[in-house]
Order: C-alpha cells, then sequence, then structure tokens
C-alpha cells in the first residue's frame, strides 16, 4: 500500500489511488458545471502522482510512524511536479495539435501549483516557472512513480482515453482567447484545491465527501417565505399611499424579469429608500428556480452592510445556518518570509493542516461577502481565495452598491463578471441607486441591453426626492469650525450625522464635540463587525425614540446602512459618496424635506487618496455646472443624468488607473494576466535572450500578478480582537485545546477581527500588543490595545469602560 496522508488521531493510512480517485471524482463534479469535467478531473487524478516516489514514501513513514528517528528536512521531496510533468510530455510536443497543447498548459499548472500559486509561464525576468517545473527540475524516482501510477491508480490506456475526452470538452468550451484562458486556468486551478482539500478533510472526519447539495427546494421555500412577508405590506394602513405602490411595482418588476430574462447582466437603481435589498432578493429567488441556480451571492463593499443585510434576510426566509457571512480570512495563508508553498506540510494531518483544510469553500446556498472577498477569489494569492472560485459558477450574484469597486480594479472587476456571464452561467445584478458606467471603460463591462429592470428612472427618482443638497463649500471649514458650527445649529437641526473622509479627522472632530450640547456617537473601521453592530443598535434605537445626538464617522455607513437622520453634513467627495449620504438623512420619508449639507474640509490629508481626491474634483466641476444650468441635470444633483456624468468625467480622468498598475515590474495587471503573444514584450525578450521562439501558447505571469494584488492600497491583516464574544474565542486559542470544529470558530471569529493596515500591525507588535497562534497562522491583540470608543487603539489606552456620550 503507498500511502497520500496519516491521520494524526489514529495513525490511519489513506492509500495514494484512494485518494487520487476521490479527489478526481470530486474534481469531476465541479469542473461538470462548466461542461470541463475530465479537464477538472485529470488535474485531479495526477495531482499527487509523485508521492508514488520511494523517497516521499520512506519521509511520510518516519514522521508519521517513527518520531524516534531522526526526521527528515520538511517538504524535501517534491511530489506536485511529476504529475504535471507526465501530462506536459505526453501532449506537448512538435506533434500536438492546439487544443492539446493548451490542456496541458492549464491543467499541468494547476497540478505543479496546487500548493502555491500558479506558476507564472513568463515572468518579468523573462524566464518560465513553469517550463523549470514541468520540463527542467530533476525529479528523481519520477519513471519509477509512472510506473506505480499506472499499476495502483489507473491502467495507461484508459489514462489516454480520459486524457483524450478532456481535449474533447477543451474545444468545444474554449474561444481561444488569453482572458478566457486565464479564467479557465483558474477555475480547474479551484475545482483541484476544494477537491483536494474536501477530500483529505472527508478522510481525517472520517466520513464520505457527499454529492453537491441542490438548492432549488429551500429556494422554494425561501421564495414563498419572502412572497408571505410582502403580502403583509399591502395589509398595512400606508399601502396605498403612492410611495409605497411605487415600491410595490418595483418589487414585481424584478419578478417579472427574474422569468422572463436569461442570466445575464443587469441593473437594479431602486432609489435609497425603496426596498432594494427585498427586491434584489425576490429577483435572486425566482432566477434561482427558473433557471436552475445553486447558490445566491450577496457582494458588498463593507461589512457593515454584510451584518444588516444577512440579518434582514435571515429574519425574512426564518433560517441561520445555510445563510453564511464572509466578512474576512481569519486564517494567515502565507506569512512573509515563510515561503508561498504548503508542501512541507502535506501529508500528516496535523493541527495546523487541519486549519488548512476548514470549510469555508462558499458551499453554502446563500452567502454574504464582501468586494475584497470576492475580488481576492480571482486575483489574489493565496490558494484559500482560490479554492472558492468554481462555486461562483451557477449562481445569482447581487452586487450591492456597485459603484465602491475601487478604481485601480474597474478592468478586473469587468472581465470577472464577464467570465461569470459568459462561460460560468451566472446571472449577475448590479445594485446601486448611483450606477458607475461599467460599460463604458477600457475593459468594459458586457451588460445585457435595455439590462435595467426598473423602467422610468428619472420619475421614479423624483417620487423618491427627500432631501434637498445644500453647497456650502464655497469656503473651506476646520475641524474647529465644523464643530462651532454643528454646536450653533445642532438644536435646531435634530439627530445629526456628520460624515468625513478620513479616520484622523473623525477621531479630532469626535474629541472636539464631547461635552457639547448633545451626547456623540462615534463609528470606525478600526471596531469589529460585533463591536459596530452593538453601537449601530444604539444609534438605531435613538433615532427610533427622536433622541438628538451626533455621530461622527467615515463613509462606512454610507453604502446601504439602514439609519435615518434629520440632517448629514458631507465632506466633499465622489458624487456618488455625496447621493449615499445623502440616503442616511430623512431615508424614510418621515418629514417632508431635509437638508444634506455639503462643505469643504481644510483638514482632510488625501494625498495618498487619490480616488477620493479626483471624486471631489469631479464633484466640484459638476456643482459648478450644476449652479449655471441645474436643468442639465433635471434640477438634482441627484438624478441618474448628473450621476452618468460624473462617473463619465470620473472614470476619464481616472483612465490610466482603470487596469490596476503594478509598478514593481512597470506593467498593467490586465497585461501581466491577458496579453495576446505579439502584445506581450516579455515574449519577444525571451526570444532575444534564449535566442528561440517561446515554447508556449499562454505567456501570462499568474504568480507574479497574484503577489502584487491587493484590492485595497495597502495590504491588511485580520486580528482577533478581546470584545464580547471575541473575548472567548481567544480564551479557546490560549488554553491550548484543540478546536474541534474549526469552521464553526472561524465563522465566529469573523464578528470579532479588525483588518489593520501592514504599519499599524509593526506598531501593535512593537508595542508587543500581539499574540501568535498556531505557527503565526491567526493573530490577537492584547486587551488594553481595544477600546471601546474606537476599537483597536494603537497607543495602549484602551479599555471597555462604558461609552460616555
Amino acid at each position: 500500500m503507498y500511502i497520500a496522508h496519516v491521520r494524526e488521531l489514529d495513525k490511519e493510512i489513506q492509500p495514494i489511488n484512494k485518494h487520487l480517485l476521490g479527489v478526481q471524482r470530486l474534481a469531476e463534479q465541479f469542473g461538470e458545471k462548466l461542461g470541463l469535467k475530465h479537464v477538472a478531473g485529470l488535474a485531479g487524478l495526477l495531482h499527487d502522482l509523485g508521492k508514488y516516489s520511494d523517497k516521499f514514501q520512506e519521509y511520510i513513514d518516519i514522521v508519521a510512524f517513527h518520531p524516534e528517528l531522526p526526521q527528515p528536512k520538511r517538504g524535501e521531496v517534491d511530489h506536485s511536479t511529476a504529475g504535471g510533468r507526465l501530462l506536459f510530455e505526453l501532449l506537448h510536443h512538435k506533434e500536438s495539435s492546439f487544443y492539446e497543447k493548451l490542456l496541458a498548459e492549464i491543467v499541468s499548472n494547476a497540478i505543479i501549483s496546487h500548493h502555491s500559486n500558479l506558476q507564472d509561464y513568463l515572468s518579468p525576468d523573462i524566464e518560465s516557472d513553469y517550463l523549470r517545473r514541468v520540463q527542467d527540475k530533476t525529479l528523481p524516482e519520477y519513471e519509477l512513480a509512472i510506473d506505480r501510477f499506472f499499476m495502483d491508480t489507473i491502467s495507461k490506456e484508459e489514462f489516454i482515453d480520459y486524457m483524450n475526452a478532456a481535449v474533447d470538452e477543451l474545444k468545444l468550451f474554449t474561444d481561444h482567447s488569453p482572458t478566457q484562458s486565464f479564467f479557465v486556468t483558474k477555475y480547474i486551478f479551484s475545482c483541484l484545491i476544494d477537491a483536494d482539500r474536501t477530500d483529505t478533510r472527508s478522510f481525517e472526519e472520517q466520513v464520505e465527501a457527499g454529492e453537491p447539495t441542490q438548492h432549488l427546494l429551500l429556494f422554494d421555500a425561501y421564495y414563498r417565505r419572502l412572497m408571505g412577508h410582502l403580502a403583509t405590506f399591502k395589509e398595512k394602513s400606508n399601502a396605498s399611499e403612492p410611495i409605497n405602490v411605487l415600491r410595490a411595482q418595483m418589487s414585481e418588476q424584478c419578478d417579472v424579469f427574474a422569468v422572463e430574462r436569461p442570466s445575464g447582466i443587469y441593473t437594479l437603481s431602486i432609489p435609497t429608500g425603496g426596498g432594494k435589498t427585498l427586491a434584489s432578493l425576490r429577483y435572486a429567488l425566482r432566477h434561482a428556480l427558473k433557471y436552475d441556480k445553486q447558490r445566491i451571492i450577496y457582494v458588498v463593499p463593507y461589512t457593515t452592510i454584510i451584518e444588516q443585510n444577512a440579518g434582514e434576510v435571515r429574519k425574512i426566509l426564518k433560517d441561520n445556518e445555510p445563510i453564511l457571512e464572509h466578512h474576512s480570512n481569519i486564517i494567515e495563508e502565507e506569512q512573509e518570509g515563510k515561503g508561498d508553498s504548503d508542501e512541507a506540510d502535506d501529508g500528516l494531518i496535523t493541527n495546523k493542516e487541519k486549519l488548512k483544510l476548514a470549510r469555508d469553500n462558499w458551499d453554502s446556498p446563500i452567502i454574504f461577502t464582501t468586494l475584497v472577498q470576492f475580488l481576492n477569489v480571482f486575483y489574489a494569492k493565496g490558494n484559500r481565495n482560490t479554492r472558492r472560485l468554481h462555486n461562483l459558477s451557477h449562481s445569482v450574484i447581487v452586487f450591492d452598491e456597485v459603484q465602491k469597486v475601487p478604481i485601480h480594479c474597474i478592468s478586473l472587476f469587468n472581465e470577472a463578471l464577464n467570465f461569470l456571464k459568459q462561460d460560468a452561467h451566472c446571472s449577475i445584478l448590479l445594485c446601486t441607486a448611483t450606477q458607475p458606467t461599467l460599460e463604458k471603460v477600457q475593459h468594459s463591462l458586457l451588460k445585457n441591453r435595455d439590462g435595467e429592470i426598473v423602467p422610468n428612472l428619472s420619475e421614479v427618482s423624483k417620487a423618491f426626492k427627500r432631501v434637498e443638497l445644500v453647497d456650502k463649500t464655497d469656503k473651506s471649514m476646520t475641524n474647529g469650525d465644523l464643530a462651532d458650527w454643528i454646536n450653533a445649529e445642532i438644536h435646531e437641526w435634530g439627530s445629526t450625522l456628520v460624515i468625513l473622509n478620513t479616520k484622523s479627522v473623525v477621531k479630532d472632530l469626535y474629541e472636539r464635540l464631547q461635552g457639547g450640547p448633545l451626547p456623540v456617537y462615534h463609528l470606525s473601521t478600526s471596531m469589529c463587525a460585533a463591536h459596530r453592530k452593538e453601537k449601530l443598535k444604539e444609534i438605531r434605537d435613538l433615532l427610533e425614540d427622536q433622541v438628538p445626538f451626533i455621530c461622527v464617522t467615515t463613509q462606512l455607513i454610507e453604502a446601504g446602512v439602514d439609519v435615518s437622520f434629520k440632517c448629514v453634513i458631507r465632506s466633499l467627495a465622489g458624487l456618488d459618496s455625496i447621493a449615499q449620504a445623502a440616503g442616511r438623512c430623512n431615508r424614510h420619508g418621515e418629514d417632508e424635506s431635509q437638508n444634506v449639507y455639503i462643505i469643504d474640509h481644510a483638514e482632510e490629508a488625501l494625498s495618498k487618496l487619490k480616488e477620493i481626491k479626483v471624486g471631489k474634483d469631479t464633484s466640484s466641476n459638476v456643482l459648478a455646472i450644476f449652479k449655471k444650468k441645474a436643468d442639465k441635470y433635471e434640477g438634482s444633483l441627484l438624478s441618474p443624468k448628473a450621476m452618468t456624468e460624473y462617473f463619465l468625467y470620473y472614470y476619464h480622468k481616472m483612465e490610466a488607473n482603470l487596469n490596476y498598475y503594478v509598478s514593481e515590474v512597470d506593467k498593467e495587471m490586465t497585461k501581466l494576466l491577458m496579453s495576446l503573444s505579439p502584445e506581450n514584450d516579455y515574449v519577444t525578450h525571451y526570444q532575444k535572450k534564449h535566442g528561440t521562439s517561446f515554447p508556449l501558447l499562454l505567456n501570462g505571469s499568474y504568480k507574479t500578478a497574484a503577489e502584487h494584488f491587493q484590492v485595497i492600497d495597502q495590504k491588511t491583516t485580520s486580528v482577533l480582537v478581546p470584545y464580547g464574544g471575541g473575548k472567548e474565542l481567544i480564551a479557546q486559542l490560549n488554553s491550548g485545546a484543540w478546536l474541534e470544529d474549526v469552521s464553526k470558530f472561524l465563522k465566529q471569529a469573523q464578528q470579532y477581527t479588525v483588518n489593520l493596515y501592514s504599519h499599524e500591525l509593526k506598531q501593535l507588535r512593537e508595542s508587543n500588543a500581539i499574540v501568535e497562534h498556531l505557527d503565526g497562522m491567526i493573530y490577537e491583540v492584547k486587551e488594553n490595545w481595544y477600546s471601546d470608543n474606537y476599537g483597536v487603539d494603537l497607543k495602549g489606552e484602551g479599555g471597555m469602560d462604558e461609552l460616555i456620550v
């Protein structure tokens, strides 16, 4: 018997052939969703072929069964290259067809990379890490491993037939474009990673890996519960009011559209307060039932919206467990200085390995996640991210507040959505009252024509008008000026929300307003999700009781957070941000009309916040035009026409930033991943450097791109904080006892984590405020460095005393 894994608990052995065939079966299930059953299955069948070597068998035997002997160096046996090399040798030679070569390049890269990141076909230093692995690297006992594979797992004749079936599938699927090849490679890689980890986890937990869950019965029950909930609105005394009639009409339009239109990319531009969350859910459930979709995924810009919307959906659908919130990665999969491969950990299933195997692969029927996590699935390093990709296929994906896609990720976002629409059988709904013009850029979004669900948007926008924008940008204000103005007017305004562009000026204004005429609240991304949720509950209770107070915050409250203040002050930013801020004022039409003041803040440091700076300048231009020709925008800065013109100006000004420029290699990310050979100067340089033409069809620098990709400008790290239930989770970690249900722990921990920038993490480390667990895979912030007022407190003056307001 040849060993693939050894369970640490009871030293039970999983044979290689059983593991390979198990991973093949699961990969086939995942690949079949795109008609690539054999392509994905091929990756599963070959991924651990190198474990058939004597060297690996001796290694795993000593590590698992003979701890008294000198232990071999971890990771000294390369078991992931052999399968990729075999495929390359069989399919990539002079007589091979285009499709045979393409299959070899796609699948063998997935195989050789399944313990790291996809390799560069051609890197910025004009070398091919991919070719080095599949062609040049010395592999002792390679022929021996192949012989054992064909004797123990599958006959060579059966394997050739299987491989030819994979070639035929790829012929039917591909359109030859490098963009599609990138996404297909990522998809096959995702199928392999999830199949490998799922099969290994099943062995560890001593259960059989099940068939994919079918969610249609669940969606049918959910749809009926949602319709029952919507029916209660018709019974209310105000149901016949024009605004409520209009809400009901837009909800009905979503239902009809979901059935009558095939899957595609559509927009839902319901104004603030128009019932967008329930209308989009109605579309998603109805479309999923009609077109046999496997899951519904909500993608939002901020965790605050996840908490609110997921809670609302759970309440209406009367269910909890099948609705997953995925805020962030609690586990740091690759630490600096620790390499980018986990191959050394494969074999013996240890506690660290169990963390890697934890089921966070997005196999729930309804998922709420962030824009960061969505983009990471396609472009970030770390197999934990890529593992989720295949579960996006055959889904309804709802993007809430889609205008918040970071400018440098616009092209990458559009290409991912185009792949999901064209190849992965998804239906995509772009939800916002401030629709960006994503179809008007170079890497354009392939929206369906006549794809807006709500007709007559201008009339609908006018019907939902609840505020007046008051332009006070003629003179800039300091925090001192702002505090004086607020204190002088606050009793006339009532409950007031102040939204500024940076955390530092928000904190300073909050402190200046302390001891003033009204209580003051502060919200920050330095607070964990559970903490913000508690603060928002207090804020909503005060608003419901009509108790006047002041809330000072950054833009985290803007997009979709269901609060309604009497007055809003917004520091000048993009027109979409101003519109979203206005949506937090008189949100439910409690009053006839209220004011939203636009100010020009004098103390915000925006030099490193280019998107906000350019958005601010573009809004200034639109404000100037509006003063002279208000009728151009139908008399409203919040009209669809004003928003369209703003985004056209904004994307034009930011055109050079849309394709994610990577300064370290002086190339755009889109070109690193998706260039045709004639367009890629690396290919030309290769011929000059090596004296021969580049021998591969694909030339993407996948690994280089992943290493440089991050959705936000600075890398962040998730840390567990001592707030509420977070203290209990920290106590679990500090107890030294193993966590029996890792997946459950990770889900709970998301509510009690904060994402820190690298300089913040460094400062806390220097202050001895960070504790590492499980070889640095999980970080904890010590108690004194977390405060009830501010969240993570870099000065170490925190404490969980009651907030005095």
